[in-house]
């Protein structure tokens, strides 16, 4: 299900988990509430890849869904409103206090430290033998024809026929008008 969003994500995930359990079994001999310190890291870890999920959702959307020139609009509302619940949950685990506010901060922490890290989880994953190298990739893909109906449509318009050196300026504008006109008519 996440590859389907974004072919990063799962790996993203996973890097967030290995940095919780990695801070678990290393910070947990460092505190006097282990409790707590495990309830507010697994609070943070949770909440790093909810992030990580909404992010790849954010970037579906604004790259794939056709939503008729908003797209910037409605990523930035959506990036504002996820962090807006990453301070309501931090505010709720502050007030009732049922784990370590900077262990929850650590456990957020793991968004940056798996990003940091996924070229060298990748290259581990190819090494295992548990993905194919990138440039494997890319020569599969280039063989499997996938058609975008949007990206047809917008590179069909007029608008990316090159400009004919001789056409008069006249013409040019004609083109364009027209191709305005297709696109109110689809």
């Amino acid at each position: 299900m996440l590859r389907r969003r974004n072919e990063a994500l799962p790996g993203l995930v996973a890097g967030i988990i290995v940095y919780g359990l990695l801070l678990e079994l290393v910070g947990v001999w460092f505190v006097d509430d282990k409790a707590a310190y495990s309830v507010g890291l697994w609070y943070g870890i949770i909440i790093a890849a909810g992030m990580a999920i909404n992010m790849a959702g954010v970037i579906y959307d604004s790259v794939f869904e056709d939503t008729g020139g908003k797209t910037n609009y409605k990523a930035v509302a959506k990036s504002i409103l996820r962090y807006l619940v990453v301070v309501i949950l931090f505010m709720i685990l502050g007030i009732l206090r049922f784990g370590y506010l900077i262990a929850a901060f650590l456990g957020l922490m793991g968004l940056k430290f798996s990003a940091y890290m996924q070229p060298v989880f990748n290259r581990l994953a190819v090494r295992m033998g548990w993905r194919m190298p990138d440039s494997e990739i890319a020569s599969d893909q280039e063989a499997v024809s996938w058609e975008d109906p949007v990206q047809e449509r917008i590179l069909d318009s007029p608008l990316w026929d090159e400009p004919d050196e001789r056409q008069s300026e006249e013409a040019r504008s004609e083109n364009m008008s027209q191709g305005c006109d297709k696109e109110v008519e689809a």
